[in-house]
């Protein structure tokens, strides 16, 4: 079946990902599972994250990528090397290669809608609003959007850590931005996030590639 083609609007759709290397992507869903299989699940994670994002309405779809695409890069994304540095600098850098406004997920949530999106999409998501904050259940965040996309509104952020959505979004706040939040989501870093995750999107390539490995006697922690 061949992809949904992509529609237009005024907001730049980031998504900032690693090529999923056996040993390089969901480490800490080892164990339970091998390294190859952790890297099966961060395919299918970026393979649901890409097929939702291309029906979204955007000006244009961008792949921040660290790594190199692969069969399961669709087209419809202009793909971008991820910068040297710390997530903080790599998420600025890739603010900094637009010129509108712009919003960025990663490949953790795979389990995103349209519907989900929508309020941050519409004609009039930046009517009075300046920012979109989507926080993580872990004290992260899922997805940020700026209508101005000023690199030093991420830059110095430590990131991976259980507040670092709350001094993300105090950043924005700070520098005097209105700021609209999405729903939060979980990410799929462990076993059981993936079980969350997957009962929450069961037709996706996520859910099949988990319910695939479950039946190869794999122990899922519930």
């Amino acid at each position: 079946m061949s992809a949904p083609a992509p529609c237009q609007g005024a907001t730049t759709l980031l998504v900032i990902a690693k090529e999923p290397v056996p040993g390089r992507v969901k480490t800490r869903l080892t164990p339970p599972f091998s390294p190859g299989e952790a890297a099966e699940l961060a395919t299918a994670a970026l393979e649901d994250t890409l097929r939702t994002v291309l029906t979204l309405p955007a000006r244009r779809r961008v792949l921040v990528l660290d790594g190199h695409p692969g069969a399961w890069t669709p087209p419809g994304f202009d793909v971008l090397p991820q910068c040297a540095g710390t997530l903080d600098e790599r998420i600025a850098a890739a603010f900094g290669t637009c010129s509108g406004p712009a919003l960025l997920i990663g490949m953790d949530t795979p389990q995103i809608t349209p519907a989900l999106l929508a309020p941050a999409l519409a004609e009039d998501a930046w009517d009075g609003c300046d920012a979109w904050f989507g926080p993580a259940e872990d004290g992260g965040f899922w997805a940020l959007g700026l209508a101005v996309p000023d690199p030093g509104l991420v830059r110095g952020v430590p990131m991976s850590r259980p507040g670092t959505g709350e001094i993300q979004r105090a950043r924005l706040t700070d520098a005097g931005l209105t700021v609209r939040n999405l729903p939060p989501l979980r990410d799929v870093d462990t076993a059981e996030d993936a079980r969350y995750v997957a009962d929450a999107a069961p037709h996706g390539s996520f859910a099949e590639t988990l319910d695939r490995l479950d039946r190869l006697d794999r122990v899922v922690v519930r």
